[in-house]
């Protein structure tokens, strides 16, 4: 079996397109903007992964000329809006110091190191004072068979909503699985039957 690795540029090349030739730094920066403004979101470029398959051609330019047909204004919109985010991000920028990646660094290795490590401890004590059970965390030879901790004598495993939709996972647990979902201001934690 023999893997090859087609680089971006190379396929922009293989497909007919000029190589898109952007100063150091900026395409990260217009990537960030358009993420904050959602300026090539749906509601204002269309489902471009819809419209590419209802699209007929083969070429570049019958892509460019039938998108613009039917989304006249979509492009203007979309960089109105990511270069309206540019302004701002290049407003925050003049309040950046030093001082204030020192607190940015300190918050991310202090603070949310912490709490996204010890966020278990905090959904076994939840779930423990609801169901009125004592909780425990695992030692580490339970943790090594997948337990992450214990409410009453039940031993669990806590899991992002994630790990739901995850087929053919090597790991076998065969223990209750709490499932939790990081939300901007808080976790959603689900279980049953502790």
């Amino acid at each position: 079996m023999e893997n090859i690795r087609i680089k971006n540029e190379e396929i922009e090349e293989l497909l007919g397109g000029e190589v898109s030739d952007f100063p150091k730094y900026t395409k990260q920066i217009i990537n960030l903007a358009n993420q904050n403004s959602k300026g090539t979101g749906p509601k204002v470029v269309g489902q471009l992964s819809d419209l590419i398959q209802e699209f007929n051609g083969k070429k570049l330019a019958d892509w460019e000329r039938w998108y613009k047909e039917k989304h006249p204004k979509a492009i203007d919109n979309a960089t109105d809006k990511i270069t309206s985010m540019i302004d701002n991000l290049r407003e925050a920028m003049n309040e950046i110091d030093r001082s204030l990646v020192k607190k940015w660094t300190e918050d991310l290795i202090i603070l949310k190191t912490f709490m996204g490590l010890r966020f278990q401890e905090a959904i076994l004590k939840k779930i423990s004072e609801r169901v009125g059970k004592p909780y425990r965390l695992a030692n580490p030879n339970e943790e090594a068979k997948g337990v992450d901790g214990f409410i009453g004598k039940t031993p669990v495993s806590i899991k992002p909503n994630t790990y739901k939709s995850k087929k053919g996972l090597s790991e076998n647990i065969d223990v209750k699985i709490i499932y939790y979902e990081k939300k901007k201001d808080c976790l959603v934690v689900e279980y049953s039957n502790l």
